[in-house]
C-alpha cells in the first residue's frame, strides 16, 4: 500500500475535532485506500482497533431496504459502550438520509465519535453538504495520482523520469492502473468501465437521462475541447450542425452533472484588468486524462491539451484556486492563487525557437508587472532555463518541485 502522505497530512489537523471530515472525488481515485492509511495512523496514535469502525456502504454490502434508520442502528450497536470511537464511513452517499445519521451521532450525549466519510457524487459536494451539516464539516478533495505518487507506484521499475512521464501521460493516474503493468488496451478498458459505472450509477440513474447517445456526444465534445474555452451555447450550435437537437438548458445540466460526479472540473476565466471572474467561455478539464483515451483513442496530437490538464490537476491538488487568465486580448493558461499568493503558468508541448512563436508563450507573461512567480511549463527539455525572470521548466520538474 502506497502512502499518499499529502492526504494524511491534510486530515491529521482535524483528528478529534467536532467536524465531519469529508473526502470526495471521482470513483476509484483512492479514497478507500486513504481510509486504510488513516486507520493505520489512528492505531499508531494508540487508538484501539476495536474503537475504529471502518464501514463500506457499497451496493453489494447493503441488503434490500437498507436505509439510514438501519444504518443508525448498526453504528450505535457497533460502538455502544466502547468509549470514544472513530467512524470511517466509505461511499456514504449511497444511503439516502445519511446526513441525519451523522447529525444524530454528532449531537449524541451518550456517544463520543470522530467521523470521517467518503463519497463520489453531488451529495458530498459543498453545495449540498452545507445544507446537511450546517458548517460542521471540512472537505478534503481527493484526486487521482499525482506524478510524484505515480512514480512511487512504479518505483520498482527504475525508469528514467522522462520515460515515466511519458507513461503517466499515456495511462493517467487511476491507482488501479498504476499498481500493475497493464497493456495500453487493457488499461483503457478498465478506465472505460470506471466511466461507465459513474455514468450509470451517479448520473443516468439519478437524473433519469433518456437520450444516452446525446449525453455521450456532449461528453465527447468536452474531451475534444479540453484546454479550449467554450460555452453551453457552443455545444448546442455544434450539435445542431450535426443534426442533433439539444437545448442550452439541457447542456448546462449535463455539464453540472458531470461536475457533480467529479468527471470534469470547470475553470473560470479571470480578467486581470477588470479584476473579476468572467461568466462566459469557461474551460473544462478531466478529473483524469485517461478518460480522454478510454473514450476516444490515444493521440499524440492531444499532448498539449493533456499536459495542460495535468498541470491544472496538480494546481488543484496543492490547494490553489485556479482560473484561466485574460490579459487584454491574450490568454494565460492558469492564474493560481492560494493564501494571497499567485503564480502564473503557461503550458506548451514545445517552446518555439522562432521569436514570434516564443513570444506567444512568454510575451503575455512579460507584460504582467507584479512580483509573483511566472512559469512556462513544457515537454521540451531543450528550452528549460530563465527568460527575463520567467522560469521555463520541463513538466517533470514542475510537477515534482516542492514549492513554486
Amino acid at each position: 500500500m502506497i502512502l499518499r502522505k499529502s492526504y494524511i497530512d491534510a486530515i491529521t489537523p482535524f483528528i478529534d475535532t467536532p467536524l465531519v471530515k469529508i473526502l470526495s472525488g471521482v470513483r476509484f481515485c483512492g479514497k478507500s485506500t486513504i481510509f486504510d492509511i488513516l486507520e493505520d495512523e489512528l492505531k499508531k496514535r494508540g487508538i484501539n482497533e476495536n474503537n475504529i469502525l471502518h464501514k463500506s456502504y457499497t451496493s453489494m454490502d447493503l441488503g434490500t431496504g437498507y436505509d439510514y434508520v438501519q444504518m443508525h442502528k448498526d453504528i450505535k450497536s457497533s460502538i455502544k459502550g466502547k468509549g470514544r470511537c472513530y467512524l470511517l464511513l466509505d461511499e456514504l452517499q449511497k444511503i439516502d438520509g445519511w446526513e441525519k445519521v451523522v447529525n444524530s451521532l454528532l449531537e449524541s450525549k451518550e456517544l463520543s465519535v470522530d467521523i470521517y466519510v467518503t463519497g463520489s457524487n453531488s451529495k458530498l459536494m459543498p453545495s449540498e453538504i452545507s445544507t446537511y451539516l450546517s458548517g460542521r464539516y471540512v472537505q478534503i478533495p481527493v484526486y487521482t495520482l499525482s506524478f510524484t505518487e505515480y512514480a512511487m507506484f512504479k518505483k520498482g521499475k527504475n525508469m528514467p523520469s522522462k520515460d515515466l512521464m511519458t507513461e503517466y501521460i499515456k495511462f493517467g493516474g487511476f491507482p488501479i492502473i498504476a499498481e500493475r503493468d497493464y497493456s495500453q488496451e487493457n488499461a483503457y478498458q478498465i478506465v472505460d468501465g470506471i466511466y461507465s459505472s459513474i455514468i450509470r450509477n451517479d448520473i443516468a440513474k439519478r437524473h433519469k437521462i433518456t437520450n444516452q447517445e446525446l449525453f455521450d456526444r456532449v461528453m465527447r465534445f468536452i474531451i475534444d475541447n479540453v484546454g479550449k474555452t467554450f460555452s453551453a451555447n457552443s455545444i448546442t450550435k455544434f450539435l445542431k450542425n450535426e443534426h442533433r437537437a439539444i437545448s442550452v438548458e439541457t447542456v448546462y445540466n449535463y455539464l453540472l452533472w458531470l461536475q457533480e460526479a467529479f468527471v470534469i472540473y470547470k475553470c473560470n476565466r479571470y480578467d486581470l484588468h477588470g479584476k473579476a471572474v468572467l461568466s462566459t467561455q469557461e474551460k473544462y478539464y478531466l478529473s483524469d486524462i485517461a478518460f480522454r483515451y478510454a473514450l476516444s483513442t490515444y493521440d499524440s496530437k492531444m499532448m498539449a491539451a493533456m499536459l495542460e490538464n495535468i498541470v491544472f490537476l496538480e494546481l488543484k491538488r496543492r490547494g490553489y484556486t485556479v482560473n484561466v487568465g485574460k490579459y487584454e486580448t491574450k490568454e494565460i493558461d492558469f492564474i493560481a492563487e492560494k493564501r494571497g499568493e499567485k503564480i502564473y503558468v503557461q503550458v506548451c508541448r514545445n517552446l518555439p525557437e522562432d521569436e514570434s512563436g516564443r513570444n506567444k508563450e512568454i510575451g503575455t507573461l512579460q507584460k504582467i508587472k507584479d512580483h509573483y512567480h511566472k512559469y512556462v511549463v513544457t515537454y521540451d527539455e531543450l528550452s528549460i532555463g530563465n527568460d527575463n525572470g520567467i522560469q521555463i521548466m520541463h513538466i517533470t520538474d514542475f510537477l515534482t518541485k516542492k514549492d513554486w
